[in-house]
């Protein structure tokens, strides 16, 4: 594909906008087929724009652009309707895949499976039906972990979690491991990483969060992973979230 052909009705969701000269925005994008794209927006910012709604995370849109820049210029969005946008606590948890993407994602690289599974996520963020807060809480932390869990794996920093990072034996369920980003589990016989056990390594590797011990050390372990992809700067939205956690206790 040339870099100033013409995509037309591509799907895609708004990651993030921010103004641009007096009536414009710049929205960063990701894309099925094309990634996280930044397209300008003109005249988005005016009232009687047509855009001007559409600009919103969590809508499902078909976008139309072109340019030969990094920049791209949208002419036009259809909204596409078919998701329930997320509330509340499951808003927040929107808000902190988005800044995943935004951070980890190169622009213009396809992740179409990634997509699906955002796509698929945003579902059960507001579809989820709990009776306690408890049981709310434990349901989103399931969700983001997956995710996260997924798009390291989709960037090329998944983790293998049921082998042993030296002798590549099976996982004892019953051992103490320390997890170390650049080399995997390894015992813990002094070592530096992060703590955690056999059994929550197996079933992060099974996709297996019903055990609260799992769920605990498996938040532990993927903030020590996306930290170390990330680099220094902290992540916003976690810091939001965690203030909201200590709000509702």
């Amino acid at each position: 594909m040339s870099h100033d052909a013409r995509i037309n009705n591509e799907p895609g969701f708004i990651l993030h906008t921010y103004p641009f000269k007096e009536t414009s925005v710049v929205a960063e994008v990701f894309t099925r087929d094309h990634g996280r794209v930044a397209l300008i927006a003109r005249g988005a910012r005016r009232p009687a724009s047509m855009l001007r709604g559409l600009m919103q995370p969590f809508t499902p849109l078909l976008l139309s652009w072109f340019g030969k820049s990094e920049l791209k210029t949208l002419h036009a969005a259809e909204w596409q309707g078919g998701l329930l946008a997320p509330q509340g606590r499951a808003l927040m948890c929107g808000f902190y895949l988005n800044e995943l993407l935004l951070r980890l994602l190169a622009r213009g690289d396809a992740h179409e499976l990634l997509y699906d599974r955002y796509v698929d996520t945003l579902g059960q963020l507001a579809g989820g039906t709990c009776s306690t807060d408890y049981e709310r809480a434990t349901y989103f932390e399931q969700i983001l972990r997956r995710f996260e869990k997924n798009l390291l794996s989709e960037i090329g920093y998944g983790a293998t979690f049921d082998l042993e990072a030296e002798s590549k034996a099976p996982i004892d369920p019953a051992g103490r491991y320390v997890f170390q980003p650049e080399r995997g589990a390894l015992r813990a016989v002094g070592q530096p990483g992060c703590p955690v056990s056999g059994q929550t390594l197996i079933d992060l590797a099974a996709d297996r969060f019903e055990r609260p011990a799992t769920l605990a050390e498996a938040k532990t372990l993927m903030r020590t992973l996306i930290n170390h992809t990330l680099g220094a700067k902290p992540l916003y939205t976690r810091q939001l979230l965690r203030e909201l956690t200590e709000l509702t206790q």
